[in-house]
């Protein structure tokens, strides 16, 4: 495809991806960064992240949660290891474990995404 039928059907292209939350499920060691149980963070629009006013996210777990966001967002076979929902931040003393939640699906044309 060439020209103007090319540039409408990128324009129509649409990539589907879930919103996520990410949820501290519980923590088996001794709780150093100061989260706890049922603290979160959002992930929207396939690249914004926001975390609730007044409360913080510790860097280290969200370090360990970061890369497995984009498989998160997409559909992945249930038997694939990325469709695990937990993760573990690396503080081996803390033993932080995450929840990633899918919070809604949207449609974002292909074009607009990062």
């Amino acid at each position: 495809m060439t020209g103007e039928n090319a540039d409408n059907t990128a324009a129509q292209r649409r990539t589907e991806l879930s919103d996520l939350r990410v949820v501290v499920d519980r923590i088996e060691g001794r709780s150093v960064c100061g989260l706890r149980p049922g603290d979160s963070f959002d992930v929207t629009c396939s690249s914004r992240l926001s975390i609730p006013a007044g409360r913080h996210f510790c860097l280290y777990a969200l370090s360990a949660v970061l890369p497995l966001l984009p498989a998160a967002q997409r559909s992945v076979d249930p038997d694939d290891w990325l469709a695990s929902d937990e993760v573990a931040c690396p503080d081996p003393e803390e033993r932080l474990i995450m929840r990633i939640e899918r919070t809604g699906r949207r449609s974002i044309p292909t074009e607009d995404l990062t």
